[in-house]
Formats: C-alpha cells, structure tokens, sequence
C-alpha cells in the first residue's frame, strides 16, 4: 500500500522533513552526476560510502575504521528511483506529525539514531553480508514506530497497489501490517531486519520518553473528519 497523507490539520511546518527529502533529492541526483538520463540507475558518484556489513564487521573488530563512517552516510543514499520516492513518500506521510509531536531538534537526532540503530540491527543478522546496503528505509522505519504509540487512530489515505483505489484506514492497522511483513515475509535484496530495527527503535523512543500521553501533553490534534 502506497502512503498519501493523513488527516492530522494545522500542525507547524515540518522544516526538517522537508529538510530530509530534499536531502535525499539532492544527493540521488548527485549520485548520478545531475545526469538525468541516469535517473533509473544506480548511483556512481558515492558507491565507496554504501554500507558493507561484513566491513563494519571487520571494522569492529580491528579492520579499515572508515566502514563504521559507511553506517551513517548510507542512510541518505537510494539504489533506484522508486526505492527514493517510496521511502520519500513513507516519510513525508508519517514525518510531519513526528516532528510536531517531537519537535525539529529531537526529531532530527532521533532520525539519525534511528538509523544508526536500523543499520547495526542488520549487521548483528547479517554479520558477513557483502551486499551493499543503503537507503532511508530504517531511519523511516523508527518514524513509523514513533508514529504508531503517538497516533494510532489516525486515518491514512493509501493507494493500494497495481490497481490504484484509494481507500482510508487507521494508522494502527497499516503501520501494524507493515511490521509484520518485514517480520514474516523476508524480501531478497530488501534489508527487512533494519527496518524491524528502526520501527522497534522509534517506539522504543517513545516509551522512553514517558509515553505518549507525556509527549502530546498540551498538544491538542485537529483531525480532518470529512477524509474518513
């Protein structure tokens, strides 16, 4: 199912969502020298910053420390045009009203811990994997864990896919089916463990927090009752 929007009103500017899309923009198409005739393709220009997990592997263990750098800049790098613009759409869906619940500071620190924690979940799995790993997906993924303790009864529009509908559910049931997927429908070349990881982070963060009545705790929700 393919994320359109929720019916969360009147929130502030999400200046750091859109700060982390057009990043990820900007760098896909720095990947591919601004070259338009290579959108589809992979990228050229950062294939050294990619992260190996075998590498950071060794890196731990003694080895070139530079691959433990390939953990973070991984993050903001995309194999293809629809791994950016699904991940692109998950986020701006499910980032928004992180970021008002969380603020754009600790929004931000946590994007990148959420990552960082995805990224090491799929080396602890996969300690010897040569294949390149990349993408937002696990960072998203602890957005989509923050999302589901901090709103689980928010509707989301989504497309379902080949067929185009759209049709509205709640945030629990999609976020909730999503999880369990990457759980218990491994897919070959998707790395299904970091998002395990960053989801179980993001709601891990906020418990930590002190829940989500402590969060929301003076933030009063405008819902869109006509998008039901």
């Amino acid at each position: 199912m393919i994320p359109l929007r929720d019916n969360q009103l009147n929130r502030p500017a999400p200046v750091v969502t859109y700060t982390l899309i057009a990043l990820n923009c900007f760098l896909y198409l720095w990947d591919r020298n601004f070259n338009f005739s290579h959108l589809f393709g992979p990228g050229e220009v950062f294939s050294n910053l990619v992260m190996r997990p075998s590498d950071v592997t060794d890196a731990l263990h003694g080895g070139d420390r530079f691959a433990l750098v390939t953990v973070f800049t991984a993050m903001f790098l995309h194999q293809n045009l629809l791994h950016l613009l699904g991940n692109m759409l998950f986020l701006m869906t499910f980032g928004q009203g992180v970021e008002a619940a969380l603020g754009g500071p600790r929004f931000t620190i946590y994007y990148v811990f959420w990552g960082l924690v995805a990224a090491a979940t799929h080396t602890f799995i996969n300690p010897h994997s040569l294949a390149a790993t990349l993408g937002a997906s696990g960072a998203i993924g602890g957005v989509l864990g923050c999302y589901f303790l901090l709103f689980p009864g928010n509707k989301i529009e989504v497309l379902l896919p080949f067929v185009f509908v759209p049709i509205v559910t709640s945030a629990w049931v999609l976020l909730g089916i999503w999880f369990l997927w990457q759980v218990l429908i491994p897919q070959q070349g998707v790395a299904n463990w970091a998002h395990v990881g960053g989801f179980l982070a993001g709601m891990l963060t906020v418990l930590l927090m002190g829940g989500r009545a402590k969060i929301l705790k003076g933030r009063e929700q405008e819902l869109d009752y006509e998008f039901v």
